[in-house]
């Protein structure tokens, strides 16, 4: 069954060679009882753990099976440990974090048993060792006896052909140790091959077969009495690759959950680079939105899809008050132009409003029956002007919330007279109060027609400014040069400017987008730093838990096992990271929004999950060097480790 030839072992210390095992020949038959006898140093476990694939011989051949598995990669030896062996140790190897049901199972978990099947076999192999009571308790509740024997029950679970124990009694008292033995002996008898590690004497003669190891050289093999046994049961795992990677991911997710709630003052601190990263993107991108939209409102009180002309070059003009060359003719041909809706002119003036026996200053607009409405102004009370009150020139106003507040304060004003300037004007209308960023500037502002304006009040024929309106379905841009080209040619030279209210939109969109950018690459930089930090305490992890990882490679475990666990531990960790960030940023927006009267923090998905995605990115990222580690540790060199 198993066969050593020439086996030699020698550790390198410094510039010093140990020759540990010496020209180690060996034959071992399948149904054997065998002691390996040995004073401390003398190379026994060494050579057990040669035998069972955990340490590699520095020369010599090893043949499980008629294979020389000298050979093998790590995966390879990985599967023969899986399927063939059975480790049984001093100090239990248990993992703490595990219920001894669950230390049980893992191997066949490694094996690909389904849950059901694993479970079953675990719970009666608890049972014939008389713990099934203590399936759900954690190692450190058990005695030592009890614990050896949850670590003789898991290493029979894949089957266990060949136990290895490795002084199975050295860390109990005798009535513990004579338990374990008469357990040893009883799977001895059920077929189970045993090659058995002790300094014990009493202990070898258990035994059917006893070998003495002296400073790495074997120096008798005795065989007290040729027993040997046919294993009746042998434990056949599937190869199903997806069903074994679920899994063995679920295992390795709820481990990584029980590591995480074992450190939770280590694993907050481990995810506050990425809480603060991912709660800074959120917030600032609500930030964005809510006050690009808060701008936008404004822009839109002021006109949407429109177009101001005005006189002159260019704001700032020095002429352009002198410049008189927009005109009604001006505004009625562009009125009639397809792509625009309508075209309204303005004019404006200042002046002294009197009511009673009170003057205050005041400024006068005017505009056609669409002003009110193209600036985003709504009305309180009252109407709005209407085509009659163009044509007809009519007498009328209406006065803004101010107006209202200094000469109405507790009485009605519509229908009342008011005069500016000394002319009468009939109060139609109230406006709403406009805390927008164009409005509120202190001002009395008074509303009345274009033609009232210039027939009644200033004389002046002339148009400040011509607003029009552009059809939804045309592209502003297109509609400001068309516009622009028809007026210079009506004029005979440019001598007018306009802004367009899109342009304006598309500014402020884009001063918000590099805003959001410059922001967002310092959450980034947040983010970074938490990574690097997930990625300190992963290789911290892999370091306090090597003795765990040699355990699960010394039961089955691959590379590809332990370096999906520690993968798996840290996407969790950041995964969990990035909600807490989510969470901690829509309460702050809410609490933000409740608070604020005028401006608001606009929250969408769409960061939240690109938000969740990173968080699971750095996961990978920085958990793959960690998890590499882990998984290149050699597993006699894990289990060592305390």
């Amino acid at each position: 069954m198993l066969k050593l030839e020439n086996i030699n072992k020698k550790f390198v210390f410094g510039d010093n060679d140990i020759h540990v095992l010496k020209d180690i020949n060996l034959e071992i038959k399948k149904g054997e009882f065998i002691a390996i006898i040995g004073q401390s140093g003398s190379g026994k476990s060494t050579l057990m753990n040669i035998i069972g694939c955990l340490d590699t011989q520095t020369s010599g051949k090893y043949i499980i099976d008629g294979k020389d598995i000298s050979s093998f990669n790590s995966n390879q030896k990985a599967k023969l440990r899986k399927d063939k062996f059975g480790f049984v140790f001093q100090k239990y190897n248990l993992i703490t974090s595990l219920s001894s049901l669950d230390n049980v199972v893992l191997p066949a978990i490694y094996g690909g048993l389904e849950k059901d099947e694993r479970e079953r076999r675990a719970y009666e192999l608890l049972d014939s060792l008389g713990m099934k009571d203590k399936a759900p308790s954690m190692p450190n509740k058990l005695s030592g006896g009890q614990q050896q024997r949850v670590s003789i029950a898991r290493a029979l679970m894949n089957g266990g052909e060949i136990i290895l124990a490795d002084e199975p009694t050295g860390a109990l008292d005798s009535k513990s140790g004579e338990m374990v033995m008469e357990i040893i002996g009883d799977l001895h008898k059920k077929g189970h091959t045993i090659v058995l590690v002790t300094h014990d004497k009493n202990i070898a003669n258990y035994a059917n077969r006893i070998i003495e190891i002296k400073d790495g050289k074997i120096l008798s093999d005795e065989t007290k009495k040729d027993e040997q046994y046919s294993q009746k049961e042998q434990i056949r795992t599937k190869n199903r690759l997806f069903v074994d990677l679920i899994n063995k991911s679920v295992q390795s997710f709820k481990m990584s959950i029980s590591s995480i709630l074992a450190h939770k003052l280590r694993s907050l601190l481990t995810m506050l680079g990425i809480i603060i990263g991912i709660s800074s993107v959120i917030c600032v991108v609500a930030l964005g939105e809510g006050s690009q939209e808060k701008i936008l409102s404004s822009i839109r009180a002021i006109g949407t899809n429109t177009i101001n002309i005005y006189p002159g070059k260019s704001f700032g003009d020095m002429r352009a008050n002198r410049v008189n060359t927009l005109n009604m003719d001006d505004s009625l041909f562009l009125g009639r132009q397809s792509y625009l809706d309508y075209s309204t002119p303005n004019t404006s003036t200042s002046g002294t409003l009197t009511y009673g026996n009170k003057n205050l200053n005041a400024s006068l607009r005017g505009g056609s029956e669409y002003s009110l409405s193209i600036n985003g102004i709504e009305i309180e009370s009252g109407r709005d002007f209407t085509k009659y009150d163009i044509d007809s020139s009519n007498s009328v106003v209406i006065i803004d919330d101010a107006t209202n507040d200094e000469f109405f304060k507790d009485i009605d004003p519509i229908g009342k007279v008011v005069f500016f300037n000394k002319k009468p004007l009939k109060i139609i209308g109230i406006t709403k109060k406009d805390d927008g960023a164009f409005g509120g500037s202190g001002v009395l502002r008074l509303y009345s027609p274009f033609s009232t304006v210039i027939n009644k009040i200033t004389g002046d024929r002339s148009v400040q400014s011509i607003t029009v309106k552009v059809k939804d379905d045309v592209d502003p841009q297109l509609a400001e040069d068309a516009l622009v080209n028809i007026l210079t040619q009506k004029h005979g030279r440019k001598d007018f400017f306009t802004r367009n209210s899109d342009t304006i939109r598309q500014t402020v969109e884009s001063t918000m987008g590099t805003m959001r950018i410059l922001i967002s690459s310092i959450a980034f930089i947040s983010l970074l730093v938490g990574g690097i930090g997930v990625m300190n305490i992963m290789l911290v992890s892999v370091t306090e838990r090597t003795k765990e990882i040699g355990i699960k490679m010394a039961i089955g475990a691959k590379q590809s096992d332990i370096m999906q666990q520690f993968l798996i531990e840290s996407i969790v960790l950041c995964i969990i990271g990035g909600i807490l960030g989510l969470i901690f940023a829509y309460s702050f927006g809410y609490i933000f929004n409740q608070l604020s009267s005028d401006f608001y923090m606009i929250f969408n998905v769409t960061p939240a999950i690109i938000a969740i995605l990173t968080s699971t990115f750095i996961g990978v990222a920085f958990g793959y060097i960690p998890a590499k580690n882990a998984s290149k540790l050699n597993p006699i060199e894990a289990l060592l480790q305390e």
